[in-house]
């Protein structure tokens, strides 16, 4: 199970950043400079981790931590 927490911490390893500068408002790719393969990653890195498939449909709407969080959440039904 993937919590608020560990999403942070899998966002901040992916991007190499300390978890302090991270909040539920932080935007992947304005404030992180992310671009499309950074996304990929990403995604694949939460896939891996929770066991679920993001369809490539869904990710376009993952653009925040906090829209990550609550997609999560739903999917796996907490």
């Amino acid at each position: 199970m993937l919590t608020n927490e560990k999403v942070v911490s899998i966002i901040c390893r992916q991007f190499k950043i300390d978890e302090d500068i991270v909040n539920m408002s932080t935007d992947i790719m304005d404030d992180l400079k992310a671009d499309s393969l950074d996304v990929v990653e990403l995604v694949m890195a939460f896939e891996e981790e929770s066991g679920m498939i993001v369809p490539d449909e869904d990710v376009m709407e993952l653009k925040t931590v906090g829209a990550i969080c609550a997609y999560i959440e739903k999917r796996m039904g907490m």
